[in-house]
């Protein structure tokens, strides 16, 4: 699927945008609702940058990428990630919008971020959710998982203008938002963006990313989210 670019400004009304399922099998929750964000009845902007958006994560949270990885070694630490025991992918998924209106299981859709990876190359895929329209401020995307986890890591496959993830939140099994960690996403190329935590005091099954899609120039996709953590 080719995108064809505008070359006037677009003002976005995010739309939930909502995909059930996986793309690759995965078991359907047990009892996870999401906590999503219904859409407004009257036109706005979207802001272009988070409120109090000074950097900050929880304490003892490490961001790493693979993105520096080359051959071997970053073939090695794909494989890793995809056998990882503790971790699992999203099964259901919602978004602010999606290209060309997406929905259900069409290319671009939320649900395209759900279940493992499976985009080979750098660029525009339709396996991998993409927001609407490019450079157009804030978009999110809700994923939820089959298992409510005591959270360790967050393993996102960024797939196309990799770099502008802006915040994620977890949310506890209350439905209440955890923020874990807000700043500047350092990927690039095909590659993974990972938080590294503590063990998180609350488990979860549902956490929400926020890209700037502004920051990197062109259309931003996520492929895939890996969520690690125990059930002890």
């Amino acid at each position: 699927m080719k995108r064809i670019r505008k070359t006037f400004a677009v003002l976005v009304l995010p739309v939930l945008i909502t995909a059930v399922g996986c793309k690759k099998n995965a078991a359907t929750p047990q009892a996870a609702a999401a906590v999503t964000t219904p859409a407004s009845n009257s036109a706005a902007s979207v802001p272009t940058a988070l409120p109090n958006s000074a950097p900050a994560s929880m304490p003892g949270l490490t961001v790493e990428t693979t993105s520096g990885l080359k051959g071997a070694d970053w073939a090695m630490k794909q494989d890793a990630i995809s056998k990882e025991a503790t971790g699992q992918w999203a099964v259901t998924a919602s978004a602010s919008s999606a290209y060309n209106d997406a929905s259900g299981h069409d290319d671009s859709s939320p649900f395209q971020a759900t279940g493992a990876p499976n985009v080979q190359t750098e660029g525009d895929n339709g396996n991998a959710w993409t927001p609407k329209d490019p450079d157009a401020g804030l978009e999110w995307l809700d994923l939820v998982y089959s298992k409510p986890v005591f959270a360790n890591a967050i393993r996102i496959r960024e797939s196309a203008g990799a770099g502008a993830v802006a915040k994620v939140d977890l949310y506890d099994e209350q439905g209440q938002a955890h923020t874990i960690w807000t700043g500047t996403d350092p990927t690039t190329g095909l590659n993974y963006f990972m938080l590294n935590l503590p063990k998180t005091a609350f488990k979860s099954n549902h956490l929400r990313l926020t890209l700037a899609t502004n920051v990197i120039s062109g259309y931003n996709e996520i492929d895939a989210v890996q969520l690690v953590g125990t059930e002890q």
